[in-house]
């Protein structure tokens, strides 16, 4: 096999050493792969007499030894050596590396790398655009040279022994996306230099012993969507050039500092962010009420500070916010009765202010152990004998207060509903008797007019014409189709940079971006035109998407269709971007180092497998003619900044016209192993059955946590029929005990008899191996209507 060019076998259970000829045995490989498995022994040094090898991927593997000298190889491309145990020594493998001029990718993160990174680590490599040396022992200084790579747009060195201070030359890496050199010990002031990489996506300098304060010149990083500075030494107050330019949508956490002054106003123009932890500084000065901008926030953590002052009773508006952290402050007032708003509130920490006054008694209230903390203020007091918050009851005297807003809040609501039919009634009056005010309308009025539903519109009165036609002559809603050109979507994802790709298959690639114009992140889904079968992907879903509106389905903000720069076609379709990510990323988050470790609750899992069954519902039964989805699992389940369930990535769904050609084989099906219905097996035609059967398998995966290719499943052994041997006497032993966490109260046997038997029983159902015994999507969406409505019922009314 001596003219054998690609030789790739990652991903098995290959196991001893890699033979030590096979650069002689192979010389023409170029491409050689073999990462994820679990081989042992040297890297052979004959691989340099593969002279036309490009990539040579080794990673995750138990490799030691030197990295070999691999100068001879001149048209190496990429360099995998990750997650091994790999030495350097000397670094005189990366010395040779000088020759390798058309080199793009080198990493060797997770290994045994020791001693100080050599200052020829730019020499002839100013092609290189990802270094990745994380989780070594390098140690010494950071070269001067670093800054002659301007091609990097990921540079990550986290976890070593490196020291000394960030040189200023990292501001010359203009196309940086990513720099993490966290976890280190590194000394000194962040370079204002940093604040020149415009491009600068994430910044990850924290676990160091930075001091100084943070340079202003950050803001100039408007592409910068998370910034980690925690714990390291910094002083002095927070920069609002910091919050008027980056979108820092992922999160901020600058954390277990000595930053002082008071939280600007500012903060609250950054309306995307999901994470902010502020705790362990010595702010001061009260809470801007701006924070209640943050619509997208999920964690806000301001504990053991110095703020005073009320808390705001604008947090009210946080409803996508699952954690808060206020304890360890002077705050003193009452706590806001709009807290009880924040029905995805799972902690509210308040202890150890000066708080007082009567506590709230709904909402988040009903829950004394896992949500509400509130100990150590001494003067708050409980108005509900039935509380479970052990607080005194509240002088009477509060409750005549809260008799006298019984009395004054009808008042208030009858005057405001007079005085609007007076301004109605005077403004027709004027449009009739003075015909040159016919065409003036009072825009903000007819825009709501306009997006209220028919039957809300026949509340005017019907014979004023000329306000029926202004209102006639509206657009069904107030935005305009965003016009996005080919240049737009290169500078938002960085020429559609690796680094900006959230996922990718045969037909396509799906980058995360932000427009020039517009503060919102942005997901684009760019169409690999060389496939053939990307075109009819692209059309595919055009026609869905056009064909379709339902809320849980995923729709598109526009798209664009022109040619590239080489007068090549190029299609894309861009959506809004989901912050909390896929279904998938969240039940299996242990394979997403980068994602924090969150969990669903049951009732969360509850409402996602309502959400997808309805849009199931509504393509299978309301669309005409009816639509299969053909690859339902939960990396095409995005979720909304309030878990709304959104179902994605129409490109190969199937119209059931009829007379519909059967599949030749399981590719043009479009499916994934493990949840693709066992019929298209063997040559069934499409039916809305398969993705019946997919939803079961993806409803027992929400249930149990295991996926259904998990390893466990060998031989005819599958997800069904393990969960099914265990039904119903040991489903306790297999479900996923992450979700009962939070909502334990009524007693796992309760959880148990009311809801995860029969959400299994319909799992099993549904995933049944022949397509007449499992259940229509009607019947499945209505059962888990019933269930989703029983479950908040009893929720909102267990005694606490």
């Amino acid at each position: 096999m001596s003219s054998l060019r690609n030789l790739s076998l990652g991903s098995n259970g290959l196991v001893g050493q890699i033979p030590s000829d096979i650069g002689y045995s192979l010389p023409n490989l170029q491409v050689f792969t073999l990462q994820n498995n679990n081989l042992v022994g040297l890297i052979p040094t004959s691989l340099e007499n593969a002279s036309n090898l490009q990539v040579l991927d080794l990673s995750n593997n138990s490799l030691h030894g030197r990295v070999p000298s691999l100068g001879s190889l001149a048209k190496l491309r990429q360099v995998l050596l990750g997650r091994n145990q790999l030495e350097a020594y000397d670094w005189q493998f990366h010395a040779s590396l000088t020759n390798c001029s058309q080199l793009t990718k080198l990493s060797l993160e997770g290994n045994m790398l020791n001693g100080s990174l050599p200052g020829s680590i730019s020499n002839r490599s100013t092609g290189l655009e990802t270094l990745l040396l994380g989780s070594n022992q390098v140690s010494g200084s950071i070269p001067l040279e670093i800054g002659n790579l301007v091609n990097l747009t990921v540079l990550s060195m986290e976890n070593n022994l490196l020291s000394g201070g960030i040189p200023a030359t990292v501001g010359k890496l203009q196309n940086l996306f990513i720099l993490n050199l966290s976890k280190n010990k590194l000394l000194g002031q962040i370079p204002l230099s940093i604040g020149n990489i415009r491009q600068l996506g994430m910044l990850f300098l924290d676990d160091n012993d930075l001091s100084g304060s943070i340079p202003s010149s950050l803001g100039g990083c408007l592409g910068l969507v998370q910034l980690n500075l925690s714990p390291n030494s910094l002083d002095g107050f927070l920069p609002k050039e910091l919050f008027t330019g980056p979108s820092l949508a992922l999160g901020v956490d600058l954390s277990r500092n000595n930053l002082t002054g008071e939280i600007p106003e500012d903060i609250g123009q950054l309306v995307n962010i999901i994470l902010l932890n502020l705790s362990n500084n010595l702010f001061s000065g009260v809470i801007p009420s701006a924070l209640s901008r943050l619509f997208f926030l999920s964690s806000l953590r301001m504990e053991a500070n110095r703020l005073e002052g009320p808390i705001p009773e604008s947090f009210g508006r946080l409803l996508s916010i699952q954690y808060i952290n206020l304890s360890q402050n002077e705050l003193n007032g009452t706590v806001p009765e709009s807290l009880e708003n924040l029905t995805m509130l799972e902690k509210l920490d308040l202890s150890y202010n000066n708080l007082e006054g009567p506590v709230p008694t709904g909402g988040c209230f009903l829950n004394s152990t896992l949500v509400v903390i509130l100990n150590g203020n001494k003067g708050l007091c409980s108005s509900s004998r039935s509380s479970k918050l052990a607080l005194p009851l509240c002088d009477p005297e509060t409750k005549n207060h809260a008799l006298l807003l019984l009395i004054l809040i009808p008042l208030v609501a009858i005057t405001s509903v007079l005085s609007l039919w007076f301004l109605v009634t005077l403004w027709k009056k004027r449009v009739f008797e003075f015909p040159q005010w016919k065409d003036v309308a009072i825009t903000p009025f007819l825009c709501f007019i306009a997006q209220l539903k028919r039957s809300q519109v026949q509340i005017l009165p019907r014979n004023c014409e000329t306000l029926e036609k202004v209102v006639q002559t509206l657009p069904r809603n107030c935005d305009t189709l965003k016009k996005v050109s080919y240049s737009d979507i290169l500078r938002a994802t960085n020429c559609l940079s690796s680094v900006h790709a959230i996922s990718s298959t045969r037909t396509g690639s799906v980058y995360v971006g932000r427009f020039m114009y517009d503060r919102s992140l942005v997901a684009i889904k760019v169409f690999n035109l060389n496939e053939a079968a990307a075109y009819e992907s692209y059309f595919t879903e055009c026609e869905v998407l056009r064909s379709t509106r339902h809320r849980n389905l995923m729709r598109p903000v526009t798209l664009c269709s022109t040619v590239d720069t080489g007068n090549h076609e190029f299609k894309a379709l861009i959506f809004k971007f989901m912050v909390n990510g896929s279904l998938e990323r969240w039940l299996h988050c242990e394979y997403y180092s980068g994602m924090p470790e969150r969990v669903l609750s049951l009732g969360q899992r509850i409402c996602i497998a309502a959400d997808v069954a309805s849009a199931l519902d509504y393509i299978h039964n309301q669309v005409t003619p009816p639509l299969v989805h053909c690859d339902l699992k939960p990396s095409n389940i995005l979720l909304d900044n309030d878990m709304t369930a959104r179902l994605s990535d129409f490109g190969s769904p199937k119209f059931l016209f009829p007379g519909l050609i059967i599949p030749k084989n399981l590719v043009e099906v479009g499916g994934t192993i493990g949840y693709m219905a066992p019929e298209y097996g063997m040559g069934s035609e499409i039916t809305t059955g398969g993705d019946v059967y997919s939803f079961g398998v993806l409803l027992l995966e929400m249930l149990t946590g295991k996926q259904p290719t998990d390893d466990f499943f060998v031989d005819d052994l599958s997800l069904h029929n393990f969960t099914d041997s265990m039904f119903p006497d040991r489903l306790a032993e297999i479900i996923d005990p992450h979700m009962m966490r939070e909502e334990s109260q009524p007693g796992e046997e309760v959880w148990m008899q009311s809801y995860i038997i029969p959400l299994v029983a319909l799992g099993l159902s549904c995933s049944m191996k022949s397509p007449k015994d499992r259940p229509g999507m009607r019947d499945v969406c209505a059962k888990l209507s019933a269930i989703r409505e029983g479950f908040r019922s009893l929720i909102l009314n267990f005694p606490h």
